[in-house]
């Protein structure tokens, strides 16, 4: 049964933050038409997204082991890690913005967008093998 070791976590959190930041870029910029906010927000969200994605891992990890090759488990995992990503950049947004509602509509869209990206990304790294030891 394969255990994943923590830097394989933090690569796994590097290449979502790029792939993520990327949609949340193209999406602020899309509500805000100011490239300076969509920056602002995407750059924001490295931050502050590295952190929660690495503490959202390691739960999963330890909660389900080697079931995270499961495609169900993939899908539950990029649920709840969307509730936690979209709850992030609506604050966010709306810091930037001041506008409530315009955090609510990139964090929406988002909730959209990234449920589907995350899937893709964690099937991805699901035949990756840095960082996976075999017992």
């Amino acid at each position: 049964m394969p255990k994943d070791k923590r830097y394989r976590s933090f690569l796994k959190g590097i290449s979502w933050r790029i792939v993520g930041t990327i949609d949340t870029i193209i999406i602020s910029y899309f509500y805000t038409l100011d490239p300076l906010s969509a920056l602002k927000i995407g750059m924001t969200e490295v931050l502050t997204k590295i952190v929660l994605y690495y503490i959202h891992e390691r739960i999963y990890f330890k909660t389900f082991g080697n079931k995270v090759v499961q495609r169900k488990i993939s899908l539950l995992k990029g649920m709840t890690w969307r509730i936690i990503g979209s709850i992030d950049t609506i604050l966010i947004a709306w810091i930037y913005t001041g506008s409530p509602l315009t955090g609510l509509k990139i964090g929406a869209t988002e909730f959209l967008t990234k449920v589907i990206l995350y899937y893709i990304h964690e099937r991805v790294w699901n035949r990756i093998k840095i960082g996976t030891i075999e017992e």
